[in-house]
């Protein structure tokens, strides 16, 4: 499935992310692949319907956004903690993850905002 691919290809890009500037590295590489008008909402939607009934290709899909949540987990968990979210970083990058997938359903000129809107949740906005 594309959308598959693209979810591993992704988690595969975050997880080659240096320190320290990976957190941001990170929601800004989320930010992008979930932009409006990107391939993966669009892939993700075309495989959700085709995988209807489909078990074993709904599993697969969910593992892949799994394995993504779980690489920006590793990479939040690596970073110094800053902004006001929870301290675990399993919950941090489950809110992350959402709040990126949800760009996808925004105006296209409403999703710079949205991305610095999220740097500033985690505490790596960059100076005005």
């Amino acid at each position: 499935m594309e959308a598959e691919t693209r979810l591993l290809a992704l988690a595969g890009e975050l997880a080659r992310l240096p320190p320290p500037d990976a957190v941001a590295a990170a929601l800004r590489a989320l930010a992008d692949a979930y932009a409006p008008g990107a391939p993966l909402p669009r892939a993700m939607a075309q495989a959700a319907l085709a995988s209807h009934g489909d078990k074993i290709a709904l599993l697969a899909l969910a593992w892949a956004r799994e394995r993504l949540r779980l690489t920006l987990e590793e990479v939040l968990a690596r970073a110094p903690l800053r902004g006001p979210l929870p301290r675990d970083a399993a919950t941090r990058s489950w809110l992350l993850l959402a709040a990126c997938e949800a760009i996808a359903l925004e105006p296209a000129g409403a999703a710079v905002d949205r991305l610095r809107a999220l740097l500033e949740i985690v505490g790596y906005a960059e100076p005005p």
